[in-house]
């Protein structure tokens, strides 16, 4: 009984997840649902607490540029680590090519940064007020448009990284 119970469990949690909106892209890295202001402002509340900066990740789960970018930033150690210590990530999803345009007015509220393409990212004080726009172009391995090159992502997370904290 208590296995078939378990069993009914996990079926019932594995039929709940969504299946991804584009399947030949792999699993969503952007959630569809989410409001990207709720998602920001749980990031501030949390960069206040740990003395970071947020880093508003704006794309879409059709992008092949932000699977690569995610790639990197979840698989490269030293880039993974860089944002573990002095960001709060948040995946701002902005799709518009299944319905209209997902967190619109968030995009709007930080000067339209996807005029730039996608993936961009924005970086925020820990207050909010955003310090740079990174259109992610610039990451490009030379020459290979489709890698990006870790030692420059984690040349522009050095650069946007919050101060040292002074020890009293």
């Amino acid at each position: 009984m208590r296995l078939t119970v378990i069993a009914l469990v996990l079926l019932t949690a594995t039929t709940l997840r969504a299946a991804p909106e584009y399947p030949n892209r792999g699993p969503d890295i952007y959630d569809p649902q989410a409001d990207g202001f709720v998602l920001i402002d749980g990031a501030l509340e949390q960069a206040r607490t740990d003395h970071k900066r947020v880093l508003l990740d704006f794309g879409a789960n059709w992008c092949p540029w932000c699977h690569l970018l995610h790639q990197v930033f979840t698989a490269d150690d030293s880039v993974r680590r860089k944002l573990a210590a002095g960001y709060v990530v948040v995946m701002i999803d902005v799709n518009k090519r299944k319905g209209p345009a997902r967190n619109a007015a968030v995009n709007e509220k930080y000067g339209n940064p996807i005029k730039a393409g996608l993936p961009v990212l924005v970086v925020l004080d820990a207050g909010g007020q955003p310090l740079v726009t990174q259109e992610t172009g610039a990451f490009e391995k030379s020459g290979q448009a489709e890698a990006d090159d870790p030692a420059k992502v984690l040349a522009f997370l050095e650069k946007w990284a919050p101060p040292a904290r002074s020890q009293p």
